[in-house]
């Protein structure tokens, strides 16, 4: 797809069509980068972007541990009965 470079005010910019946008996930604001000689968009709205962080900090609280409890098995079927 092309795209015309066109003026708006003092600066210069390209229209996106909506589709692409959309398809794209963009919102209200984007981040952009050059690399070698080339415009990177990707949207600006990261939602796991900090879970690093997050698992991180848990860890250090010892808020890590699983909600859920994993019950112990009541036989022993794995263990006994199970052949390969």
């Amino acid at each position: 797809m092309k795209a015309n470079i066109i003026h708006i005010g003092n600066s210069l910019g390209i229209r996106i069509p909506k589709p692409v946008i959309k398809q794209c996930g963009f919102e209200n604001e984007v981040e952009l980068e050059v690399h070698k000689h080339e415009l990177i968009i990707r949207t600006a709205h990261q939602p796991r972007r900090k879970w690093n962080d997050d698992f991180a900090r848990m860890a250090h609280n010892k808020d890590d541990e699983p909600v859920i409890s994993i019950a112990e098995p009541t036989s022993q079927w794995d263990e006994q009965e199970w052949e390969w």
